[in-house]
C-alpha cells in the first residue's frame, strides 16, 4: 500500500521524471501511429477493392503480420541502422526516431488488415450503387474511407494500443537511454530491475488508463457508427 500511495503521489504531483517518460512516450506513438495511419489505410482499402496479381497473398501476409514478433521487428531495425547496415550513415539507431520506425512497422499490418475487412464489408453493401453512379476505384475508395471513418478509427486506436504498448522493439532499436530513448514500457522493466516500485507503478497506471481509454474510444465510436447506419 505505501508503494501504491507514492506511486499516486508521483501522478499527482507531475513528476518531472514521469511526464519526461510519458510525454515521450506519447510523442513516439502518435507520430509512429500517424505514418502507419497514411500508409496501412490505403493499403488495405486497395487490397479490398482493388483486382491485381499477387493480392490474396498481400491479404494473407498482412493478416499474419498481425501477430509479428516486436523482437523480430527491433531485430530487423537494428540491423538497417547500425554501423554496418545499409542505413547506419543516418546515424539513427538509438533514438526517437529509430523507435518510431520500428513501431510503424508494427502498425501497419494492424491498420491494414483492419481497414481491409471494414472497407471490404462496405463495398459488399455499396458496390452496386457505386458502380450504378459510374464512380471511378479511387472515387470508390475514398467515398468508402469516408463512410467507414468511425469504424476505421477504432483500426487506429487498436494500433495506439499495440504502438504504446510495445516494449521489445523500442528496447532493441532505442537503448532506453534516459531523457532520450526512455518510454514507458521499457521504463517500467528497468525500474522494477532496480527495486524503484513506485515509479514503475505510477507509469503502469499511466499504461492502464490509456488501455481503458482506448477501449472505451473504440467502443464509443462503435456505438456511434451502428447508430448512424440505423
Amino acid at each position: 500500500m505505501d508503494i501504491f500511495f507514492d506511486a499516486i503521489y508521483l501522478l499527482t504531483s507531475a513528476d518531472n521524471e514521469l511526464l519526461i517518460i510519458v510525454g515521450l512516450s506519447l510523442w513516439v506513438s502518435l507520430i509512429a501511429v500517424l505514418i502507419a495511419t497514411l500508409i496501412g489505410m490505403p493499403l488495405g482499402a486497395a487490397s479490398a477493392l482493388f483486382k491485381f496479381p499477387g493480392r490474396k497473398i498481400l491479404i494473407v501476409i498482412l493478416n499474419a503480420l498481425m501477430g509479428l514478433p516486436p523482437v523480430v521487428v527491433g531485430l530487423f531495425v537494428y540491423m538497417l541502422l547500425s554501423r554496418s547496415g545499409p542505413f547506419g550513415v543516418l546515424g539513427l539507431l538509438f533514438s526517437p526516431t529509430a523507435m518510431i520506425i520500428a513501431q510503424t512497422i508494427l502498425v501497419i499490418p494492424i491498420i491494414s488488415a483492419l481497414s481491409r475487412q471494414i472497407i471490404d464489408d462496405l463495398w459488399a453493401e455499396y458496390a452496386e450503387q457505386l458502380i450504378s453512379l459510374g464512380a471511378s476505384p479511387i472515387r470508390r475508395m475514398m467515398t468508402l474511407l469516408w463512410d467507414g471513418r468511425f469504424s476505421l478509427l477504432t483500426a487506429v486506436l487498436a494500433g495506439f494500443g499495440r504502438a504504446t504498448a510495445e516494449v521489445g522493439a523500442v528496447m532493441i532499436v532505442g537503448g532506453n537511454i534516459d531523457h532520450v530513448t526512455r518510454v514507458m514500457t521499457t521504463s517500467i522493466t528497468l525500474e522494477v530491475s532496480k527495486g524503484n516500485l513506485a515509479l514503475a507503478l505510477g507509469l503502469g497506471i499511466v499504461l492502464i488508463t490509456l488501455s481503458l481509454s482506448i477501449n472505451a474510444a473504440a467502443f464509443l465510436l462503435k456505438e456511434a457508427a451502428e447508430n448512424r447506419q440505423v
